[in-house]
């Protein structure tokens, strides 16, 4: 793998040996990764990141991958094990780095597809709004009441 900086001491096998088998695909699409984004969904800083095991790349980066390779069938499937394998491997950072510690200029967006689970910022559910419910319901069964009344009143 000629022209790859070295991947990072300590990787678990199963990361490293998905690793270099996600670079022997991109080497074979004879891409450069500006290319490969612009045949995926995935920019050429996202390509980086996965290719030189800064972090995972989603399922759909890789399938993307095996699609611009020309690779399908059981070859594609031997990909997917090899990622589902790596990501169960994949080294955790201790603690998500603090808003204030990212690079000034560093972009965030809060649904990246490329943002691992693990750092994405749990969503909090919007608060019920219980009581306004109870008084629609209220307010319905008294118009439904009134209805009853006035067609019993009406038609007889």
């Amino acid at each position: 793998m000629g022209g790859w900086q070295p991947l990072p001491d300590g990787l678990p096998p199963e990361v490293r040996h998905f690793v270099e088998q996600l670079r022997l695909l991109k080497d074979r699409t004879g891409l450069s990764l500006v290319a490969l984004g612009a045949r995926t969904a995935y920019s050429k800083s996202s390509w980086q990141r996965y290719l030189n095991a800064v972090q995972p790349p989603p399922r759909q980066a890789v399938v993307a991958l095996c699609r611009v390779a020309g690779v399908a069938g059981p070859d594609a499937d031997r990909h997917a094990v090899r990622w589902e394998l790596a990501v169960q491997a994949w080294p955790r950072p201790a603690t998500a780095p603090d808003r204030e510690e990212r690079p000034a200029g560093a972009e965030e967006y809060e649904d990246d597809p490329t943002l691992p689970w693990w750092d994405r910022p749990r969503e909090e559910p919007p608060p019920r709004p219980a009581g306004r419910l109870l008084l629609s319901a209220v307010l319905l069964l008294l118009v439904l009441i009134l209805v009853t009344v006035v067609g019993a009143v009406v038609f007889g």
